[in-house]
C-alpha cells in the first residue's frame, strides 16, 4: 500500500482529504481540513513518499465513478496518461512543439490553453493535472493503487441543440468548469458530468424534440452526477468552452493536430483530400535515431493466434505500434514476412511487397522472394515452399519451433517429416496424429510434405539433410527486420502500384476501406499510417492512399493490411478508432523508446 497522500498549496502532504478552493496558487494557510486530526503541513511529498518515491496505479475514481487509466506520482506531480485527460476529465489536446509540455483546453477560450508538464513512462504519456487541481479546486487522494479525484459540483444553468450543417450540436450552459466524461459507444451518446441542475432545466433538456442525428435526451442522477444519454447516429465528439461543454454529432468531428508525444515521436492527425474527397489520416512521425521498431505479434511463444492490437502492444510493453501483415482470420496464421533479429516468425509469400530496417535507422521496402532449398547427404535438392507459414500449396512447407511448440496439420494428407541435429528421425502421416499434433524439436525443425510423394522416399529416417537460402533482391538480406504487407505503392516518389504482380485480386485492388501503411520521407523519416472513411463516403482504394502517401511526402510507401485491421496504437490506446470496431490481429510493428 502507499502512503495516502493529498494536495495542497502545490504540495503533497500524507492524510484524508483537503479542500482546494481557489483559483490560482494557494498557500497551505488557506486549505481547510475536512477529516479530524489535519496532518502538519511539514509533511511533504518527499517525506511522506520516502519508501515510494514513485507511486502508481491503473484505476482512477472521478467523483464516484470509476475508470482503468494510468495514473503516477513522481516528483511533486500528478501524472494521468494524457487520454485519461481527455476521455475522463474532457480536455482536449492542442497542437506542441515540445515532448514535455502539453497544452490542453479545458473551460478556456481559444489563446487560453492551461500547458502541463508532461513525461513518457512504461510506454504511457502522463500529463500533470496540478495546475488544474490547484486552479479548479479538486480534492485528490492516492490510496494504493487508486487514485480519487472529486471536484466542486457547478450547476447546469441551460442545455441547448442546434442543427448544424452535416451534424447537430448539443451545448450545456454551466455555472463553472466540471469533470466530464463522454463514454465510446457505437450509436449512442453518454455524457456524465460533476454537475446538478434545477428541475426546469431537466424538464425542458428531456422536452427537447429529436433531431436527425442526436435523439431525444434523458437525464439520471448518478452518485452526485448528471448522465445525459440519447442515441447518436455518429460518433459525438466533445469539447469545452468558458463555462460551456459542446458536444458535435456530425462525420467530420475529426480535430486535426501536430503533437510532440516523446522526443523522436509526432503524433498527427488532419483530413488529406484526394480529387475533392477528404479523408481522415492519423500518423506516427518518427525519428529513427530516437526511436526503436520491432516486429511483434500476438505471442512471443508461437506465430499463431489473434489478439487486439492494444492487447499485443501492452504484451510487448511497446509504447505504439501499427497493425502490419495479413493473416488467416479462420485459423490465425500469418500470411506474410514477419522476421525480427535474421529469425524467421514467417516467411514472405507471392513475392509480395515488405519493409526491412536494422537498428541505424536504415529502411528498405522492396517485394520479396525467399529462395529456401533442402539438400540430402545424396545431392538430392527439394524447394521448400514456405517457412512458418498458413499459406499452403503442394510442396514443403518448413515448421521451426518460433512457429510454436507444436505443428497440427493444415491440410489432410501430409506427411511430416521430423529432423533433429540436420537428421531426418522419422515420418508420420498427419492422420496418425491426434488433436495436439506433433511437437516441433527445439533442436531441428518439421517439413510438412503436401503432394509431394518423391520427397518422401528421399526423406527416410537416419537420411541427413542440409537447409540454405537465399533472399531476392538481396539488398534486403543485410535487414534483420522485415515486416510483410503489400502491395508496394510507392518506391522514389513514383506510383509503383501493381497488385496483380503480386498476385492481390482486382476486387483487392479496387476496393475502398480503412488502410494502413509505413512510408519513409527524403530525411529518413518513417511515418506509420491510418486512413479511414471519409466523411462523405467510403475509405480510401490502394490508390488514393498512394496518392495520400506522397501529400504526406513520403518517398517509399507500402500498404498493410487494412479494413478492420486497421489500427493505429499510442500510450494505451488506440487512436484511430473506437476499440470496439477494430478486428483482432496477428502480427504488428511495434516502437519503443529509447
Amino acid at each position: 500500500m502507499f502512503p495516502s497522500l493529498i494536495l495542497q498549496g502545490g504540495r503533497w502532504v500524507a492524510g484524508g482529504w483537503i479542500s482546494l478552493s481557489l483559483l490560482g496558487a494557494i498557500s497551505p494557510s488557506t486549505a481547510t481540513a475536512t477529516v479530524p486530526n489535519p496532518v502538519s503541513p511539514e509533511a511533504t511529498l518527499a517525506e511522506a513518499t520516502a519508501a515510494n518515491p514513485t507511486a502508481q496505479g491503473q484505476i482512477l475514481i472521478i467523483n464516484g465513478t470509476q475508470a482503468t487509466v494510468p495514473w503516477m506520482i513522481s516528483n511533486g506531480q500528478i501524472g494521468l496518461a494524457d487520454y485519461g485527460v481527455t476521455d475522463q476529465l474532457g480536455a482536449t489536446l492542442l497542437s506542441s512543439s515540445q515532448p514535455n509540455r502539453q497544452p490542453v483546453q479545458w473551460f478556456t477560450e481559444p489563446g487560453g490553453a492551461v500547458e502541463l508538464a508532461a513525461w513518457v513512462h512504461g510506454g504511457y504519456r502522463y500529463l500533470d493535472i496540478v495546475p488544474l487541481a490547484q486552479r479548479h479546486g479538486w480534492q485528490v487522494q492516492p490510496q494504493g493503487n487508486v487514485l480519487q479525484i472529486t471536484a466542486p459540483p457547478a450547476q447546469v444553468i441551460a442545455v441547448r441543440r442546434e442543427t448544424l450543417s452535416g451534424g447537430e450540436r448539443l451545448t450545456l450552459d454551466l455555472s463553472g468548469p466540471v469533470l466530464a466524461t463522454l463514454s465510446d459507444s457505437a450509436d449512442a451518446l453518454t455524457l456524465t458530468l460533476g454537475a446538478t441542475a434545477n428541475d426546469r432545466v431537466l424538464r425542458e433538456a428531456i422536452a427537447s424534440p429529436a433531431g436527425a442525428y442526436l435523439g431525444s435526451l434523458t437525464v439520471t442522477p448518478v452518485a452526485g452526477a448528471l448522465r445525459f444519454q440519447a442515441s447518436a447516429s455518429k460518433p459525438p465528439r466533445l469539447f469545452t468552452r468558458a463555462n460551456q461543454i459542446v458536444i458535435d454529432i456530425r462525420a467530420d468531428t475529426l480535430q486535426p493536430h501536430s503533437i510532440a508525444w516523446a522526443p523522436g515521436v509526432r503524433w498527427q492527425q488532419r483530413y488529406v483530400s484526394v480529387a475533392g474527397q477528404p479523408f481522415p489520416v492519423y500518423w506516427l512521425q518518427l525519428d529513427p535515431a530516437q526511436v526503436n521498431l520491432r516486429p511483434i505479434w500476438t505471442d512471443p511463444t508461437t506465430a499463431i493466434g489473434t489478439a487486439p492490437l492494444t492487447t499485443i502492444a501492452q504484451r510487448w510493453q511497446a509504447a505504439a505500434a501499427i497493425n502490419a501483415g495479413f493473416f488467416n482470420r479462420n485459423n490465425q496464421y500469418p500470411l506474410g514476412a514477419v522476421r525480427t533479429n535474421n529469425n524467421w516468425v514467417s516467411g514472405p509469400i507471392l513475392s509480395r511487397g515488405v519493409v526491412g530496417w536494422n537498428d541505424q535507422g536504415q529502411v528498405r521496402m522492396e517485394r520479396l522472394v525467399l529462395n529456401q532449398t533442402l539438400t540430402t547427404a545424396s545431392g538430392q535438392t527439394f524447394p521448400v515452399q514456405a517457412i512458418n507459414s498458413g499459406y499452403v500449396q503442394a510442396g514443403i512447407g518448413l515448421y521451426t519451433p518460433t512457429w510454436g511448440p507444436t505443428y497440427r496439420p493444415v491440410l489432410e494428407g501430409e506427411t511430416i517429416v521430423t529432423v533433429v541435429d540436420d537428421v531426418v528421425v522419422n515420418q508420420r502421416a498427419a492422420s496418425t496424429l491426434g488433436a495436439a499434433g506433433l511437437a516441433i524439436p527445439t533442436n531441428g525443425y518439421l517439413l510438412a510434405l503436401r503432394s509431394y510423394a518423391t520427397a518422401a522416399q528421399a526423406l527416410p529416417p537416419g537420411q541427413q539433410v542440409s537447409l540454405s537460402s537465399n533472399l531476392l533482391p538481396a539488398t534486403l538480406a543485410p535487414f534483420p527486420n522485415l515486416i510483410g504487407g503489400g502491395p508496394l505503392l510507392l518506391r522514389d516518389r513514383a506510383l509503383v502500384l501493381d497488385a496483380g504482380l503480386e498476385q492481390f485480386s482486382r476486387a483487392f485492388a479496387t476496393q475502398a476501406a480503412p488502410r494502413s501503411a509505413i512510408g519513409t520521407t527524403p530525411n529518413g523519416e518513417i511515418l506509420l499510417v491510418a486512413v479511414h472513411h471519409s466523411p462523405a463516403g467510403p475509405g480510401p482504394t490502394l490508390n488514393q492512399l498512394a496518392q495520400i502517401m506522397l501529400q504526406l511526402g513520403t518517398t517509399d510507401a507500402l500498404n498493410l493490411d487494412g479494413g478492420s485491421s486497421a489500427s493505429l496504437y499510442l500510450g494505451g490506446r488506440l487512436v484511430n478508432r473506437s476499440p470496439r470496431t477494430a478486428a483482432r490481429v496477428n502480427n504488428a510493428i511495434g516502437l519503443f523508446l529509447q
